[in-house]
């Protein structure tokens, strides 16, 4: 059985979302290939949230962020544990470190992130340009 308060909430905006997308459940069914009756039972939270990979369909189809609507399903990106892995103690020092911060400083913390990793990349453009790669390669 579902955990009922992740299922729900899944369940309600799933459907909220469909609707404010004038999307029937048949269609939307349709678009996703699964059956009516399994969108009906999700959204009516007697069956649990559906795979990462149906809900990042989801998510597309009703023009929302992928990784909200996998929170609510009680699902994590498939590709963060393997981020934390490489990093472990690092990655999860800064989330500890990062939570009950507010999503505005939260985007600032990734714009930050962002732009150490254009200029990483930047460094690394400089130190070892494309033409010195193909010349060592051609050699």
């Amino acid at each position: 059985m579902p955990r009922q308060s992740q299922a729900a909430h899944f369940g309600q905006r799933i459907r909220q979302l469909r609707v404010d997308r004038e999307l029937t459940l048949r269609e939307f069914a349709r678009l996703l290939d699964l059956s009516p009756t399994y969108i009906s039972q999700v959204e009516q939270c007697k069956f649990s949230p559906p795979t990462e990979e149906r809900v990042r369909q989801m998510a597309v189809l009703l023009q929302q962020d992928s990784d909200e609507l996998l929170a609510l399903a009680g699902h994590v990106s498939g590709d963060l544990p393997e981020i934390i892995r490489a990093q472990p103690r690092e990655m999860a020092s800064f989330l500890r470190a990062a939570r009950g911060l507010s999503a505005d400083d939260l985007r600032q913390l990734e714009r930050q992130a962002k732009r150490l990793q254009t200029k990483k990349a930047q460094h690394h453009e400089i130190d070892c340009p494309e033409s010195s790669v193909s010349d060592i390669e051609d050699n």
